[in-house]
């Protein structure tokens, strides 16, 4: 399978405050060190970003795509990143910007998990977890056709192709399951910098 990457870093970052994009982790802001850490599993990597959102300076081989209308939720930002993808990628681990703890062997053992389905999902108790999953190129004709009804959660996509449902006990790359603690706060990110030695 021929496998790249898809960030969706448009979010309004209401919570934390400021763009979690440009938010500095170490030597680097999250944005760079997501793309960087992807970087050693996959390629190629595209960041899909707001209408007008402001960046930061990316590797030259990332593509750059940006949502077709805005407030549209993670699947427009889907849709964005699949239509950009080479025609030779086959599937793509699709990530928000703001998960600086992410194990690259986790999005190998995800990648894995597809082997067979259109979607490869995180579900725990009960709640799939959208943005750190697999998803065939494929499944575009379907993201559309629910951005065209407004059906807007993504779980109506998982309803309607075959998907694979992970289990947090199935994951052995990354047992504590670091690459789902998504930072929605200052005091998660002050605790996610030090548990990254920061």
């Amino acid at each position: 399978m021929d496998s790249g990457a898809i960030v969706l870093c448009g979010g309004k970052s209401t919570r934390m405050g400021t763009p979690k994009a440009m938010l500095p982790f170490g030597p680097e802001t999250m944005l760079q060190r997501v793309v960087r850490l992807l970087a050693d599993v996959v390629s190629p990597i595209v960041v899909v970003a707001a209408v007008g959102q402001p960046l930061p300076e990316l590797p030259r081989q990332v593509i750059l795509t940006r949502d077709e209308h805005e407030e549209r939720g993670p699947l427009e930002g889907l849709r964005a990143g699949l239509k950009a993808l080479p025609p030779h990628v086959d599937a793509a681990y699709v990530t928000s910007c703001d998960v600086p703890l992410l194990e690259p062997a986790f999005v190998r053992e995800m990648l894995d998990f597809a082997n067979g389905f259109d979607i490869a999902v995180m579900e725990i108790d009960g709640f799939p977890h959208p943005l750190s999953a697999v998803y065939r190129c494929a499944v575009l004709s379907h993201v559309e056709a629910l951005l065209a009804a407004d059906r807007l959660r993504p779980a109506f996509l998982f309803d309607s192709v075959k998907t694979r449902r992970v289990r947090a006990e199935e994951i052995t790359a990354d047992p504590q399951l670091r690459t789902l603690r998504n930072l929605n706060t200052r005091a998660e990110y002050e605790r996610a910098l030090s548990d990254a030695g920061f």
